[in-house]
């Protein structure tokens, strides 16, 4: 059971979110996240690469399935992984386009 209300899930992303538009819906406001993460790929020579990914209201996305396109500040980005949470959020995991 989720402790926050849908009232408090819409003033963290006001507060922190951007606006996304969706292809295949409404658009949307979500947290964008795309921070580098260090991969071992062997050898000697390091490696790091961007996972982004968005934090949303699952209502907003409602209908919205694996490959489906999103336009973030101009930059189009593929829908890869859908994470609900059960509390009300869900995480979509990104590839940029």
């Amino acid at each position: 059971m989720a402790v926050e209300t849908a009232d408090d899930r819409s003033f963290l992303l006001a507060d922190f979110g951007l606006d996304i538009t969706w292809s295949g819906g409404a658009n949307f406001t979500a947290v964008f996240d795309n921070m580098y993460t260090a991969e071992d790929v062997g050898g000697h020579v390091a490696f790091a690469m961007t996972q982004p990914k968005l934090l949303c209201r699952t209502a907003d996305i409602n209908g919205m399935v694996e490959g489906d396109t999103l336009t973030i500040e101009g930059a189009g980005y593929y829908v890869r992984i859908i994470m609900p949470d059960g509390t009300g959020m869900t995480e979509l995991m990104l590839e940029k386009q």
